[in-house]
Order: structure tokens, then C-alpha cells, then sequence
């Protein structure tokens, strides 16, 4: 497939709720991370009688986790996904709220055991707000030297949110007045290996490129593509923090 065809088809392709099974092998990873989501969830799940996950996407991670507790609410600010959350997590008891973590959460004080955040932004303050006493938060976040590869081979600004990082998250959850009990990050390789799986990646995550349009770079895309067809593939490192964070 040429390189037209190559971005048509990466721009027309459907996608939907938050599952990167559509890219398939066309992006690799090499490397684990030294904690499984999951399982830092997972594990504080028996003991809590209610649950808030915070930006569910699809949700797709929180129904991999049920059983579920007897309260859970799932918020997602992406209009498009809410419809694909209810049908997926609603069977399970789950109510989902259209809600950006950014904002006041609709929810009363101390309503939750634990809230859960994977690669969602919030707001400290809300967290421990919603908290109940004794009440935990986990979550895993994006970088914000996330694959800032892509960024130089575009040509493209840096992540919008290239300040991101772990130290910067664990004291804006300190200064609300929660305690952080364990924190950790790392990275892995990820590699692109045809343009088409870049440009739809870049349209799923449009914060990566600000503003990006497959026309907008078309000269760069195709240095990218040339090298990729000359074996040469993309290599990008993602980078994730995760920690969790106690109420007294």
C-alpha cells in the first residue's frame, strides 16, 4: 500500500471507545511496565463498597475487573465514548456520568471507597473531596515526555503537556492532603511500522500533536514513510507513572 492510500485509509478508519487492538502489529511494544494497572486495582477491590472510575474510555479496563463493588460509577468526557460505556458497563451495575475529571465531579463528599484513573486527567482537590476517610486512589498517567519521538520527527511542538511528570503529580496530591504510600515510573519501546498506523494513532490522540492533520505534515509523513518502506521503522519511548494515594 503507497502512501496515499496509506493516510485515506488511516483518516477514514472508524474508531471506537478506547481498544488499540484496531492497529493490530503495526505498532509493537518491547517492554513491561514494573506494576499491572489491574493489579493495583485488583487488589484493593474486596475491601471497597464503592467504586469511581474516573475517564472510562469505552470501558473496556473497568469491565475487565469485575466483579465489581455494589456502587460503581464510571465518568467519561469524550461524547462519543459514553454510548459505548453504557453498553458495555451498564450490564454489570455500572452507572456511567457524560463528566470531565477536569471539572466538579456531580457527586457528594466522601461518596467513594476508592477512585480509579488510568491515564485520565483530574483534580487533586476533587479526589480527596470524593474520597471517603480511609479511602484510596490509584491511577496510571501518561508522561508528559510521552513518545516526544513522534513529535521530533513531525516537526511538531512539544506535548502540550510536557510538564507532566511523577514528582509534579505526587506533591499536587500531597498539597490537597492526601499521603502518597507508593510511587514508581517507566517506559518502554514502541515502534510504528507504517505510517497509516501513526496518522491513526495521532487522530485517536490528538493531544500528542495539538491541532494535527494528516495534510498539515504531509511533507514529514512522507520522510517518515520513506524510511519506514527502507526498514527503518519509527521508534518512539512511552513513558508511564503510576501511585496511590491515601484519605486519613
Amino acid at each position: 500500500m503507497g502512501f496515499e492510500e496509506l493516510v485515506r485509509t488511516a483518516s477514514e478508519t472508524a474508531f471506537e471507545g478506547w481498544d488499540f487492538d484496531v492497529l493490530g502489529d503495526r505498532v509493537t511494544y518491547d517492554g513491561d511496565l514494573p506494576w499491572r494497572y489491574e493489579e493495583l486495582v485488583g487488589r484493593r477491590l474486596p475491601g471497597a463498597a464503592s467504586l469511581l472510575d474516573l475517564g472510562t474510555g469505552g470501558g473496556e479496563a473497568l469491565a475487565s475487573l469485575a466483579p465489581l463493588p455494589p456502587h460503581t460509577v464510571a465518568t467519561e468526557g469524550y461524547p462519543p465514548n459514553v454510548p459505548v460505556a453504557r453498553r458495555r458497563l451498564e450490564p454489570l451495575g455500572v452507572t456511567v456520568v457524560e463528566s470531565a475529571a477536569t471539572g466538579p465531579l456531580p457527586f457528594p463528599d466522601g461518596s467513594f471507597d476508592l477512585i480509579v484513573d488510568r491515564h485520565e486527567s483530574y483534580r487533586p482537590d476533587e479526589i480527596r473531596r470524593l474520597l471517603a476517610p480511609g479511602g484510596v486512589f490509584v491511577t496510571q498517567q501518561v508522561d508528559g515526555r510521552d513518545l516526544d519521538e513522534i513529535n521530533a520527527a513531525l516537526g511538531a511542538p512539544p506535548h502540550a503537556a510536557a510538564g507532566w511528570r511523577l514528582t509534579t503529580a505526587a506533591a499536587a496530591l500531597a498539597d490537597a492532603g492526601l499521603d502518597v504510600s507508593w510511587q514508581c515510573e517507566a517506559g518502554f519501546a514502541t515502534t510504528f511500522h507504517d505510517v497509516g498506523a501513526l496518522v491513526l494513532f495521532l487522530r485517536v490522540v490528538p493531544w500528542q500533536v495539538p491541532g494535527f492533520a494528516a495534510a498539515a505534515y504531509a511533507d514529514r509523513l512522507r520522510a517518515v514513510h520513506e524510511d519506514m518502506e527502507c526498514g527503518r521503522p519509527l521508534r518512539a519511548t512511552a513513558r508511564r507513572f503510576a501511585l496511590t494515594a491515601g484519605r486519613r
